[in-house]
């Protein structure tokens, strides 16, 4: 048995962290469309959130042996219960913030408007766009013994009818009208009035149903598990695996409901109608009066005229040039003289793709192995890898096919990198390759081997690299290279037990190596009194690392954590962790960076990676954790986390009970504004800098070109001289 005492559920701190989004769509002192943007992202956030985890406990509850959760003690169903207990709650709390931001709206003149609510124009409008494109491409029908209620897929949306016959000798039916998926969400009739399209056709339908009467009617959104086991018996070993992943993928459509939304309050008919229809609980039925399925909310945005969008949007910002890196130096010549650091968003990650652009055309480069999880779906980093390819450097690339609902882009990838010539492997059967490493290799004239290894916190994805926070170091130093060499020849050979000097590589040395920094710590403490941890990741639920934690605090370990998300562990429990802090922060960027400290000051051991503390990442996967050595860059990385953990605006801090609050408001810092600004102020001395460098060789060049002048002319002048001399 589990001691329980200082650990809290995965799921129940989960929603925790959604509500805090939903906190961010609440504050007033956020830009208006950015509010909006939070509503959808606690949204969406929670279509996932059913998906996947709803979606596992379900099939956890199914099976005779319950799985009992080692960090509350829960099964399955008691963990599903909960939630559904919680969520009422939140969902409430959502319809108020987003009738608070439609009044805000309203206030600057932006409507998103109801059919009731319009003119007389607008509803013609309105009935010709019905007449002209909706109704062409409806589909519909009605519910009866040779008409069965249909399966709807994953996240469709209908709308659902009671509808009363006109004529005494046939039935009352229910009839259902499918959202048609091909046009937007919304109809513009004005550059700042939007209506919904689900709108338009409820107040339509009734010409659909022409022989019947509308009782009454309400929107319907269907949630289905998707949460594939890609370890399924029916996996054949000699099977394509791509073939597998595709068929897996179908699946996901047929699976069974989790979650129903409706757009308003049922009677106790309806409820039971749906109830029986998906096989669920009333307590499974979820009143949003707010959007259903809110994602369409950054197309409507992108719709408003542009002066509005900036002036209820964040500043404008655009990831910085990298002040550490010359753009008009190579950049694989510049990391073989020091190690490089970028940092996502704030820095571009151009560098990056420079340096698989230069080694596919290098000479001296003949080979480039890198590992993909998620990649941008027009992703230069793919095109630079299938460039290598046809130069005709050898390319491996690890692609994993289940980076959860970015299989479609990445299956369609690692086909056109094969096209290309590309070695493309799938990792290991049973891991998940989360990593991020890339090894470029090269071998001069005389014969001699170089590396030049990148490790970063974050996939290789330019759409990404802009929302969310990440680093990636790049570094020549053959020792990093000869470990990183090491995993790409285990991953070829599917040996995940590999030995590494440098590196810590799960599923592994990244648990030995933990436990030996923190027994260090311990160790420290024991002797100085001086034992220190800081982390910096997304989420923490394994329970070893959890009893590691707790047991360097019982021995005085100072430790401080800054968890985004899942948070299972408990900060000030007497006896348990009596010494952990933790922090959360939610701002303009997703905060998504993996950095490890032990130590303080000139015995600072610093590591950045891949994995957040949960049995996923450190026991379950492949993932890379890399020391830094560069005192530049672990004074930049520490300088990093010093301003993270000063935020006392968008920080929030855990409290023994599970909940958060606000801390005291001093400095007034917002910490990603803080570094924005540092990044923009870099940048600019770089561009003074580049434009004095300029300036100097201009003058030196004119300086050049007046001396030569000076020196001619007084050669002329001399020769001149003598030759009158000797002619006279």
């Amino acid at each position: 048995m589990n001691d329980v005492s200082f650990t809290q559920n995965r799921e129940l701190s989960w929603l925790k962290f959604n509500d805090r989004v939903l906190e961010e769509a609440a504050d007033k002192t956020v830009p208006l469309l950015e509010r909006l943007k939070f509503l959808s992202i606690f949204d969406t956030n929670l279509e996932e959130f059913f998906m996947v985890r709803i979606g596992s406990l379900t099939d956890l509850s199914s099976l005779s042996k319950q799985a009992i959760d080692s960090k509350s003690g829960l099964s399955p169903k008691e963990q599903i219960d909960k939630v559904l207990e919680i969520l009422p709650k939140s969902y409430a709390k959502k319809d108020e913030v987003y009738f608070d931001i439609l009044e805000d709206l309203e206030e600057v003149g932006v409507r998103i408007s109801k059919i009731s609510d319009l003119d007389d124009k607008d509803l013609i409008s309105c009935k010709n766009y019905f007449d002209s494109k909706i109704e062409p491409i409806l589909n519909f029908q009605l519910i009866d013994r040779t008409h069965p209620f249909p399966r709807l897929p994953n996240l469709s949306i209908v709308i659902i009818f009671d509808l009363i016959a006109s004529d005494k000798k046939k039935k009352d039916k229910i009839g259902i009208i499918y959202l048609p998926d091909r046009l937007p969400r919304y109809l513009k009739l004005a550059d700042n009035h939007f209506v919904l399209i689900e709108d338009i056709i409820e107040a339509f339908a009734e010409e659909l149903f022409y022989k019947y009467k509308i009782e009454k009617s309400y929107a319907l959104s269907l949630t289905r598990n998707a949460d594939i086991n890609f370890n399924d018996d029916d996996y054949e070993v000699d099977q394509d695996f791509r073939d597998y992943m595709m068929g897996k993928l179908k699946k996901r459509k047929r699976l069974q409901p989790v979650r129903v939304e409706v757009d308003r309050d049922l009677d106790d008919d309806s409820i039971k109608f749906l109830t029986k229809q998906f096989n669920l609980g009333k307590e499974s039925i979820f009143v949003t009066k707010s959007f259903i399925q809110s994602d369409f909310i950054f197309d409507l945005i992108s719709d408003l005229p542009e002066d509005f969008r900036k002036n209820h949007s964040y500043d404008e910002f655009s990831p910085q040039s990298s002040y550490f890196i010359d753009d008009k130096k190579s950049v694989i010549s510049q990391i073989e003289e020091s190690d490089k650091l970028l940092s996502y968003p704030y820095e571009s990650m151009d560098p990056v793709i420079r340096l698989l652009d230069e080694a596919s055309t290098d000479p001296d480069v003949i080979s480039i192995k890198i590992t993909l999880y998620r990649i941008a779906k027009e992703s230069e980093i793919a095109k630079a890898l299938i460039k290598a390819s046809e130069n005709g450097k050898d390319v491996i690339v690890l692609m994993e096919l289940r980076a959860r609902f970015d299989e479609d882009n990445n299956i369609l990838w690692s086909s056109r990198l094969e096209k290309a010539g590309c070695n493309v492997v799938y990792g290991f059967e049973n891991y998940k390759t989360h990593s991020k490493v890339c090894l470029i290799t090269k071998v001069d004239a005389n014969d001699k081997i170089s590396y030049i290894t990148q490790v970063a916190t974050g996939n290789y994805n330019e759409k990404t690299a802009k929302l969310y926070t990440d680093f990636s170091f790049m570094t020549a130093n053959p020792e990093i290279g000869k470990d990183a060499k090491e995993i790409f020849d285990n991953i070829l050979i599917g040996n995940l037990e590999g030995d590494y000097e440098h590196l810590m590589v799960s599923p592994k040395s990244m648990q030995e190596g933990l436990d030996k920094l923190i027994d260090e710590e311990i160790k420290i403490q024991e002797e100085t009194g001086e034992g220190y941890i800081r982390l910096k990741m997304n989420s923490i639920s394994d329970r070893k690392l959890i009893d590691k934690l707790s047991e360097a605090s019982n021995k005085g370990v100072k430790i401080d954590m800054m968890v985004r998300g899942i948070t299972c562990i408990l900060p000030g429990i007497k006896g348990r962790t009596e010494n952990i802090n933790i922090y959360q922060v939610v701002g303009r960027f997703l905060e998504h960076h993996r950095i490890y400290q032990f130590g303080k000051g000139g015995r600072t051991k610093l590591y950045i990676s891949s994995a957040d503390f949960m049995t996923r990442n450190i026991r379950n996967r492949m993932e890379v954790a890399v020391p830094i050595y560069d005192v530049r860059i672990k004074e930049r990385i520490l300088e990093f986390l010093d301003i993270m953990f000063a935020d006392d605006v968008k920080i929030r801090k855990l409290s023994p009970d599970g909940s958060y609050y606000k801390l005291e408001n001093k400095e007034n810092l917002i910490a990603q504004e803080k570094l924005i600004e540092i990044a923009r102020k870099r940048s600019e001395e770089k561009n003074i800098e580049e434009t004095t460098s300029k300036k100097e060789d201009a003058i030196g060049q004119k300086r050049a070109h007046k001396t030569s002048k000076e020196k001619e002319k007084t050669f002329k002048w001399k020769l001149g001289y003598f030759l009158g001399k000797l002619f006279s």
